[in-house]
């Protein structure tokens, strides 16, 4: 399986109950698969799969399948602290219909990069499906280092990695001693660099809210070629990027984003606090001027 293009780790919608608003669910699913991504993961950092029960991560795992249809490719994320737990929700994603699972390294255990693959191991026997690394330390505490990629490397189903340490010694890295493991940007301030090393996808959060405008970015750089063009894009798309991944409040970002598209994204789980107003008013005129920025360099409405 080949991971190109743009995949949205989709936002988990909450009433001010927080239980699932399965509407608001529904309605971000057929505005993502209407808008052109290529992909959507479920139970990524965005979806808040960490504030969830065992229960509730099941049973999302087959109310997204439901809705998405086999209409784009489906990724469920495994995250847990405990292996055995990995392997259950592997399991589960695979008796649901996902098309791929996501394996990231298990947070707080700060285990090698041997244990880290022994662990991706154990949860690719369990599902032997295709498989999205998802490598993050500043979340997880450790990194997915050399010991860990050459160990995963042999076998075929680790088809690509999402890569969020933030370090673009690591880009360089992987596209030149790891090009059989797919490379996809998982840092949206570098998406550019990326796209120059030969990465033929991004797992974007923004792109819940802002699919046109993560489509172009990629269509221009990885399709057409024409970094120019991608430059200028990403002129238009970086001081939401710097809002994104150094405001600290990524996930309220992204769920208000949504909610200015009509979608009420509700608020994130605690210990996690919706944004202020001052925080909104300042994401909607990023918003808007980033829209308008890309529209002119593309002629397209967003």
């Amino acid at each position: 399986m080949r991971f190109e293009g743009i995949w949205t780790p989709v936002v988990t919608p909450y009433q001010e109950d927080f239980s699932l608003d399965r509407a608001a669910l529904a309605d971000t699913v057929e505005h993502l698969i209407g808008a052109g991504v290529h992909g959507l993961i479920l139970a990524g950092t965005t979806g808040e799969y960490y504030a969830q029960t065992p229960q509730e991560r099941v049973e999302m795992m087959g109310e997204m399948a439901g809705l998405v249809k086999g209409r784009v490719p489906l990724v469920i994320g495994t995250g847990a602290m405990r292996t055995e737990d990995s392997i259950a929700y592997a399991e589960a994603a695979k008796a649901a219909g996902a098309d791929a699972i996501l394996i990231a390294t298990p947070p707080y255990a700060c285990p090698t990069g041997r244990e880290i693959a022994l662990h991706a191991l154990a949860v690719d026997r369990a599902a032997n499906l295709p498989v999205i690394l998802y490598n993050y330390p500043d979340r997880m505490g450790a990194m997915m280092d050399e010991a860990c990629l050459d160990r995963l490397g042999r076998s075929p189903n680790f088809a690509a990695i999402k890569e969020s340490s933030g370090d673009i010694n690591r880009v360089h890295l992987l596209a030149r001693d790891y090009p059989h493991i797919g490379l996809l940007c998982g840092m949206d301030d570098q998406a550019l660099e990326f796209f120059a090393w030969g990465a033929r996808g991004w797992v974007c959060a923004g792109s819940n809210f802002a699919p046109e405008a993560h489509i172009a970015l990629y269509e221009a750089c990885a399709l057409e070629g024409d970094f120019d063009k991608g430059r200028r894009i990403m002129k238009a798309m970086m001081p939401l990027m710097r809002v994104l991944e150094q405001g600290g409040k990524f996930i309220q970002c992204i769920k208000h984003g949504l909610t200015l598209r009509g979608i009420p994204a509700g608020p994130p789980r605690r210990p996690l606090h919706p944004l202020n107003k001052d925080d909104k008013r300042a994401l909607e005129e990023v918003i808007r001027t980033m829209n308008r920025a890309v529209a002119d360099i593309t002629g397209e409405a967003q």
